[in-house]
């Protein structure tokens, strides 16, 4: 069945139960995960870039703090869980994109991922990570509510 799973988190409650819900998964089926979180980079509309530089830096360092911490829980958790876990961290102002990217460059055969269930008009005003997933991937979506 599925031998590598790629689950992608966003430091949400709701991921983290998507996590919690894809390392069963895993483990239920002897199967390996790499786990991915996508931050944006600093988008600016000022002109002078240049006084910006240094909120430019302290912004990405923070910015793979964060992303770095919630790897680094969800690596412990897979420890715990005894599923073995490899961890990603991508910079993207597409994570939907960044996501299948990362499937399929690492042979992943399934993406598990949570979606925060907005109703149909908020989904088309809003446009979910999840359902840009869903409608560009060629990979199987489980997708966990």
């Amino acid at each position: 069945m599925y031998k590598h799973i790629l689950i992608p988190i966003d430091g949400s409650a709701l991921a983290n139960s998507g996590l919690e819900q894809g390392l069963g998964l895993a483990r239920a089926l002897g199967a390996s995960v790499t786990v991915l979180t996508v931050y944006s980079p600093f988008q600016t509309i000022s002109m002078e870039t240049v006084q910006l530089e240094g909120v430019r830096t302290e912004y990405e360092r923070h910015a793979r703090d964060l992303a770095q911490s919630y790897l680094s829980e969800a690596a412990a958790r897979a420890k715990a869980a005894g599923v073995a876990c490899a961890t990603e961290m991508r910079e993207s102002s597409n994570p939907y994109q960044a996501i299948i990217d990362l499937a399929v460059t690492q042979g992943c055969d399934l993406i598990a991922m949570s979606s925060r269930g907005h109703g149909a008009m908020a989904a088309m005003l809003l446009g979910s990570q999840t359902q840009k997933v869903l409608a560009h991937s060629t990979l199987p979506v489980m997708v966990y509510r």
